[in-house]
């Protein structure tokens, strides 16, 4: 879902990389180590003087060196490393335990909305600014010809239907109209009447509407980040790029002389970044700074997996969509009342598990129709619940009457994307510094919203290993004085 829904890996991620046509040296030498998620099952080793460092296998010559280190090769730390390599003259590299779109990335519905944003949140200049990248680079897409910014990213300028059913739903959505259009966001309040005539295969009851966003936009997450890549990857003739996937990390390097993080430490590699490491690993995160960081330093970022199920349909003529659709429950991740007799058993323990399920759906450009989604706390669980799948289903079917006497068949042209939101408990994703360690950057927590906000954090990202001023508020997503041990 949007990167709203950001979920994190495809089946057997590990046994396919991810193609690109320019993809660099390094990226061809055959790989030794394949691994089903990052750092899954290793032993990570913490931070350590260079004196004590010896990867395994490594020799002198694994060592390289650049101006920054990337560790994690989602849509954010490819993000980070396209924008350095466009705006500045540093070099890059790229670590990931497994391969671009094998995570959080590579699982999502592509919405790039602000129907569910709130003006003036701490989230809401990040929110315009990623868009308005995102939409300067579909742009400049489209005028390089090629099949244009829809062949490419998938670009599709859907506009988004955000629908309720009750009175008190109907009431919220009103509100949400009069705030996004104060804040200059072309937004409209539609009767069940308007919808329909938008949107005739959906029913929302006489009783019902919508808030109609008419410029947000979706993307495919695969078509965007091998965009990307291709761009990362023609820096590497100049020796300003390498990327290491399958290749996880282990530690960080300090300088006995400094005591300053000069390096990481991957399976077989140690990867040198003068200027800047930048932790951008998702859900993982909290795992692997326990395993970077000495026992002394009491940082704890509380980031955490949210497990979620995404269905994708080929070939389902029995639903037409025009735009891409989600219900307001979503928004404020609520437990969507339904029939289904799974919700209905499930412990209701906030963040310890409770199952919540919200109808959202979009056509991609195949014509599939894609359908989320659930979330739940189920640790980095990979197992696909039919039982969800089949709420999920039933859930849709309350929205769209076609589907109703629809049975589900699940292994027969569907695609069940399960993937692991990186959730911070405040709601917002951590950009920063860590303290003490003043050339190690984090940037994660984005749950939802990691394709949506990807360039924004980029552009944010670059201007702090540059030292800039920044075009954005930095502070509300810094690390210092948030988290405590």
């Amino acid at each position: 879902m949007e990167a709203a829904i950001a979920f994190t890996s495809v089946r057997n991620p590990s046994t396919t990389r991810f193609s690109s046509s320019s993809a660099s040296p390094s990226s061809r030498v055959p790989q030794r180590l394949c691994v089903r998620g990052p750092w899954r099952g290793r032993r990570l080793r913490a931070l350590r003087p260079q004196s004590q460092v010896q990867a395994p296998g490594a020799t002198a010559a694994d060592a390289s060196h650049h101006d920054v280190v990337v560790v994690g090769a989602g849509i954010v730390g490819l993000a980070i490393a396209r924008h350095l390599l466009l705006h500045t003259r540093l070099s890059v590299a790229v670590a990931d335990a497994a391969v671009p779109c094998s995570g959080a990335t590579g699982a999502g519905q592509g919405y790039i909305w602000m129907s569910h944003r709130v003006p003036g949140s701490d989230m809401w200049e990040l929110a315009v600014r990623s868009k308005q990248l995102w939409e300067e680079l579909a742009a400049e897409v489209d005028g390089q010809g090629g099949g244009g910014a829809r062949e490419r990213l998938g670009w599709m300028r859907t506009g988004s239907l955000l629908v309720g059913r009750t009175s008190e739903e109907l009431a919220t959505l009103e509100e949400m109209t009069k705030t996004l259009s104060q804040a200059g966001i072309h937004a409209e309040f539609l009767s069940a009447s308007s919808v329909h005539a938008l949107e005739p295969a959906l029913s929302v009851g006489k009783d019902g509407g919508a808030m109609f966003l008419s410029q947000d936009c979706q993307i495919d997450a695969v078509q965007a980040v091998s965009l990307i890549e291709k761009t990362n990857n023609s820096y590497s003739s100049e020796g300003r790029y390498m990327e290491f996937y399958n290749d996880p990390a282990m530690s960080l390097i300090r300088s006995e002389v400094t005591g300053t993080v000069e390096a990481v430490q991957t399976s077989r590699n140690i990867l040198y970044g003068r200027k800047a490491i930048v932790i951008a690993s998702g859900a993982w995160t909290r795992s692997l700074l326990h395993s970077f960081l000495e026992p002394a330093l009491t940082l704890d970022i509380p980031v955490k997996p949210r497990k979620g199920h995404l269905l994708v349909v080929e070939n389902f003529d029995k639903v037409k969509l025009n735009h891409g659709l989600m219900e307001v429950g979503y928004v404020d991740h609520q437990v969507a009342k339904s029939n289904c007799t799974h919700m209905a058993s499930e412990s209701c323990e906030d963040e310890q598990g409770a199952l919540s399920i919200s109808m959202t759906a979009t056509l991609d450009t195949k014509g599939n129709l894609v359908l989320g989604s659930s979330r739940e706390f189920k640790g980095f669980s990979r197992e696909v619940d039919k039982s969800i799948v089949k709420c999920m289903w039933e859930r849709a079917g309350e929205f769209f009457p076609a589907m109703k006497n629809v049975p589900l068949d699940i292994d027969q042209n569907t695609q069940i994307r399960i993937g692991h939101r990186p959730y911070m408990p405040d709601g917002k994703p951590v950009i920063g510094f860590i303290p003490d360690l003043p050339n190690v950057l984090v940037a994660t927590g984005h749950e939802g919203n990691g394709l949506t906000m990807a360039l924004g954090t980029a552009e944010m990202v670059t201007d702090m290993i540059l030292g800039n001023p920044g075009k954005l508020d930095c502070s509300p997503f810094s690390i210092k004085h948030r988290f405590s041990g």
